[in-house]
């Protein structure tokens, strides 16, 4: 066989591979696995978590085979664009600096975030307002500005490429000492051995952890929302259009997720999977 005619197989191949993947009910979706209760693993290393029964649901709904592919979290966005999988669904909040790369679907739960201590830190008696959105910052200073006191000096634990990295390093609360880990775990457990004063992640990543470690972690200061905190979870999706086959599956995804939320918000499972597992209903 001449190498021109190797060479035009391997095309077709690859064309048909594509466009059979554009077309296929089978889809995957990426989660993190270590960011509880949103999505962890059990003891048997089975992906579990409010995520993980959301996808199960939804898939259920439109009928789709999924596949649930675990990632690294700083590598989640850069899998999904190299088609490692076809969508996120890992806590990820939708805000405008990620939108610039990627789409998002509707929201499905709200994440608000929290500061977390260790129970007889001097950072337990901050009194502050119970929330605070930043969609409107000028509202927000005073108590930005009693933030910036408060946690002057410290050292503050985020995981890594997250909002809550973002946020620290935005300079609203001043210019604290940011320790950026690769996971949640890692972060729990350094605030656990004192290691780092607060921490900074979705208030019901503290609580769980709490619960289960039966650490005595505390809430501090106000949740937090809007702003660099985003708008809700959602999953993200490449951005679509009618460039090409693979493009328009992509966009197809898109709409058939935004039908499949509706469809499990209006059946309640939404409520129950959240009620189940963060314990009250953070749905949107």
């Amino acid at each position: 066989m001449s190498k021109l005619n190797k060479l035009f197989i391997s095309f077709v191949t690859i064309f048909f591979l594509l466009v059979g993947n554009a077309y296929s009910d089978k889809v995957r979706i990426g989660t993190e696995g270590a960011y509880p209760p949103w999505n962890a693993k059990d003891s048997s290393g089975n992906l579990i978590g409010f995520e993980v029964d959301l996808a199960k649901e939804l898939c259920a709904i439109l009928k789709h085979e999924c596949t649930i592919v675990e990632q690294d979290w700083d590598g989640m966005i850069p899998a999904l664009l190299m088609r490692k999988f076809d969508l996120i669904m890992a806590g990820m909040s939708i805000t405008e600096e990620r939108l610039k790369t990627i789409n998002f679907s509707q929201g499905y739960a709200d994440e608000v975030a929290s500061l977390a201590v260790m129970k007889g830190s001097d950072l337990e008696s901050l009194k502050t307002v119970e929330s605070l959105s930043l969609s409107k910052k000028s509202a927000a200073k005073k108590t930005l500005d009693q933030l910036t006191k408060a946690l002057a000096g410290k050292t503050i634990g985020v995981q890594t490429g997250t909002i809550h990295q973002n946020f620290l390093e935005s300079g609203d609360v001043g210019n604290v000492n940011v320790r950026k880990y690769k996971t949640q775990d890692e972060v729990n457990l350094d605030l656990a051995a004192g290691r780092i004063d607060a921490a900074l992640a979705a208030a019901v990543a503290f609580t769980d952890y709490a619960a289960k470690s039966k650490k005595p972690v505390v809430l501090v200061g106000p949740t937090f929302s809007g702003g660099a905190f985003g708008n809700g979870v959602g999953i993200g999706i490449r951005k679509g259009d009618n460039s090409s086959a693979v493009s328009k599956r992509d966009a197809k995804l898109l709409k058939d997720f935004n039908r499949a939320i509706n469809t499990a918000r209006k059946k309640g499972i939404i409520s129950e999977l959240a009620i189940k597992h963060f314990g009250f209903d953070a749905s949107m």
